[in-house]
């Protein structure tokens, strides 16, 4: 499957962050956020990409090359000034031809589902399929207001307040049939959601909107960036590169226990510490419980959001990780 990368940005916002580094290759803990992107596009069945670029393109392409290292098929159209976001991706008609094709800004962070969302675009016979997400703080984006059946009636572009008519906000991630670019004129800036979908409504095609789970941010601004590199950090994103040189499954050592995966892993051992104090519990090295026949030992896990159960027989092991989890749940409510 096909996809074109919106990545011309300059980042304007971002120089006091990122200095005059293109806004697709600002990095994400150390990761930049096109590469992250050009990983998802490559999980969802995206091989043959093609980049729309203009600021500083000789960065972007030397970082990616032909794609080959990111398992891609990488090509480049550079435009000399910007000419909007659609008619930057008419300007990749040589590439996508005559198929349905995924367009995607090459700085926003997301996870979703985006064969799904092919497939439902085909599925719908839709001229264009635009993926929403719900926004508690929607003022920055274009809002879209669907009917029942999932089609867009109406749009509201970064409104005020006493606007807003609805949470979902436009991504800037759509599929698009062909026949949806031959309203695009040559030659002059045109946007899609300041001209094209508009004039799609006017005309009687049908564009189909899905919300989609998952995660996505904008890096557009400071706040917004370093937002996003701590959501990363703290795995809020379903997605990640894949570490280089990683060992595979089978040679990776195995980790003793039971994990029990909690919110908070220091405020559990507390509410497990207290709870067996009382019974005689040594914690000189995490927390180690003996009673008979029973000998359990309870530590928070080093790498991850858990707990891990290690105990003698087989049976108390699994006692006390069902305990743990049951503890957790009630600290939750």
């Amino acid at each position: 499957m096909k996809a074109v990368i919106l990545a011309g940005g300059e980042g304007t916002r971002l120089k006091l962050v990122t200095g005059d580094t293109p806004k697709p290759m600002a990095k994400v803990l150390g990761v930049p956020v096109m590469e992250r992107i050009v990983h998802l596009l490559r999980q969802n069945g995206f091989t043959q990409l093609c980049a729309a670029l203009c600021y500083r393109p000789e960065e972007i392409q030397a970082h990616f090359g032909d794609g080959a290292q990111f398992g891609v098929q990488m090509e480049y159209r550079v435009q000399e000034d910007p000419i909007g976001t659609a008619g930057s991706v008419l300007q990749c008609r040589d590439f996508y031809g005559d198929e349905d094709f995924l367009v995607m800004s090459g700085d926003a962070m997301c996870d979703f589902d985006l064969r799904g969302l092919f497939a439902r675009h085909r599925e719908s016979g839709a001229a264009v399929t635009m993926a929403l997400h719900e926004n508690l703080e929607p003022l920055r984006y274009g809002l879209v207001l669907l009917d029942r059946n999932g089609l867009v009636r109406h749009f509201v572009e970064k409104p005020d307040w006493p606007q807003v008519v609805t949470n979902l906000v436009s991504t800037g991630i759509y599929v698009i049939s062909p026949r949806a670019m031959g309203y695009v004129p040559e030659g002059q800036p045109f946007d899609f959601a300041k001209h094209l979908f508009p004039m799609l409504l006017h005309s009687g095609e049908k564009i189909l909107g899905v919300p989609m789970e998952g995660y996505w941010k904008d890096i557009g601004t400071p706040r917004d960036y370093y937002q996003c590199c701590l959501d990363v950090l703290d795995g809020r994103v379903k997605t990640e590169p894949p570490a280089p040189e990683e060992a595979p499954e089978a040679d990776r050592p195995r980790v003793p226990g039971t994990a029990v995966p909690c919110r908070d892993r220091a405020g559990l051992m507390r509410f497990a510490s207290e709870a067996f104090m009382e019974a005689g519990a040594d914690f000189a090295d995490g927390l180690h419980f003996a009673d008979g026949s029973w000998d359990v030992r309870i530590r928070p896990d080093a790498s991850e959001s858990a707990v891990r159960v290690e105990g003698t027989p087989a049976e108390a092991e699994t006692d006390v990780a069902r305990l743990l989890g049951m503890m957790d749940a009630k600290r939750g409510e």
